[in-house]
């Protein structure tokens, strides 16, 4: 299966990043191999999705996550993510031929990137940090998750206005090290490029087009309990809502990116195995004296739902800030609490929306008023066509633990072959 979807995928105020002292033929060097890959959560590994779960003969590129930065330029820390899983993680993918990479930073672990990189000590330093990292772990990759240069991301990561440029010249000093030349580079990121100084997108982004192997486009929270609406978490297009629901999408960052000079060959899709859940009641959820779901209905923001038996239940979070349940539910989530039938349809008594739109399906419980947007087996079908038509260089899910049975995993796979 795995081959045929190689084949398939192969056919300061205005910063200025292009330039880059990297040969270019080592950039021509790099692989251009199709991407095939998905997130592992180590705090998982015990909780229902260990290691054996993992469909490793479906994949080519695992990232382990997370390892988070830390007030040490010169440290690495795995105290969240099972730091002792981390060898067997790169066994196993080894053995299976899978590419192991870790992946640096996330939401909670990128307070530190900023003041790691603010000089250039600090930056030759964090260079060190991160090859002696991927020497003792025998990584393959570094995927940096930076959430996000010049913006406040969780709440309390150290910021500045330089935190791009800063970024863009750790990169190409990482590049330049001996250790790191065999390492594949890549950066998770948002749908738009990195703020400049003045706190816009770049414009230019092929000087970190020279240094990454690519760019993981994380097409999901594009919705949640931060609108006043529900909406699709993850839609593959926004083009055709009303201009209020533009909110971004996998076609609108794609543009944007490439736009700024990020080759097609060089974007990873992220896609989602969970959705968001919202409170609605009945009087907004369906349409006047019908039964039938409307679109972007009203939610109550004063109580959130669980979500299934991994969402977050309500704590002090990194900065020391109290958040409260997130009301997240994977697609086995979904399943396991009656939404979905295990053949991945809605249950009886469930109501079900597919907006043809963005590409993705919502369902809901009259009776605990409980509607959730996520995506099905139909949209990681249409994101993978989308990916095959645009030629983009492959996809990335997370997380490995947030599917069943496989279900989206074949079907984003199925849909990336050539016909």
């Amino acid at each position: 299966m795995l081959s045929t979807f190689f084949l398939s995928l192969l056919a300061l105020t205005n910063l200025n990043v292009s330039a880059s002292p990297l040969d270019a033929r080592s950039i021509a060097a790099r692989s251009t191999k199709p991407v095939v890959a998905t997130w592992y959560g180590g705090w998982h590994a015990t909780e229902g999705f260990p290691l054996s779960s993992v469909s490793w003969n479906k994949y080519n590129t695992l990232y382990y996550s997370f390892a988070e930065t830390t007030r040490d330029v010169t440290s690495l820390s795995l105290t969240d993510s099972d730091g002792e899983l981390l060898p067997k993680f790169v066994s196993e993918a080894h053995a299976h031929g899978v590419e192991a990479h870790i992946a640096v930073g996330g939401w909670t672990g990128s307070i530190w990137f900023s003041s790691n990189l603010a000089t250039a000590k600090n930056r030759t330093a964090f260079v060190r940090t991160v090859v002696d990292f991927a020497s003792k772990y025998k990584l393959d990759g570094i995927q940096f998750d930076w959430e996000s240069p010049n913006d406040q991301g969780i709440g309390c990561n150290t910021i500045s206005v330089y935190d791009t440029a800063n970024f863009l010249a750790f990169l190409q000093e990482l590049r330049e090290n001996p250790k790191a030349k065999k390492l594949t580079l890549s950066a998770a990121v948002g749908l738009g490029p990195f703020f400049n100084a003045a706190g816009h997108p770049l414009t230019d982004v092929t000087g970190f087009a020279k240094v990454l192997d690519y760019v993981a486009v994380m097409n999901y929270d594009v919705w949640g309990s931060w609108f006043p609406t529900v909406g699709p978490n993850a839609p593959l297009n926004d083009s055709c809502a009303a201009s209020a629901n533009q909110q971004g999408s996998a076609v609108s960052a794609v543009k944007t990116w490439t736009a700024a000079g990020m080759p097609v060959d060089q974007i990873v899709l992220g896609v989602a195995s969970y959705g968001h859940s919202f409170s609605v009641p009945p009087s907004d959820a369906f349409k006047s004296h019908t039964k039938k779901l409307v679109a972007y209905p009203a939610y109550n923001a004063s109580n959130q739902p669980l979500g299934d038996s991994w969402d977050n239940t309500g704590g002090v979070d990194v900065c020391g800030v109290y958040e409260a349940q997130g009301g997240t539910f994977n697609f086995w989530g979904l399943i396991d609490n009656g939404f979905l039938t295990k053949e991945g349809t809605p249950a009886d008594g469930i109501y079900y929306r597919y907006d043809a739109c963005s590409q993705t399906p919502y369902v809901y419980n009259e009776r605990s008023q409980v509607m959730v947007s996520f995506d099905n087996v139909q949209s990681f079908a249409a994101k993978g066509k989308y990916i095959k038509d645009t030629k983009l260089r492959g996809f990335a899910m997370w997380e490995a633990g947030g599917d069943y049975k496989d279900m989206l995993l074949d079907s984003i796979i199925d849909a990336s072959k050539c016909s």
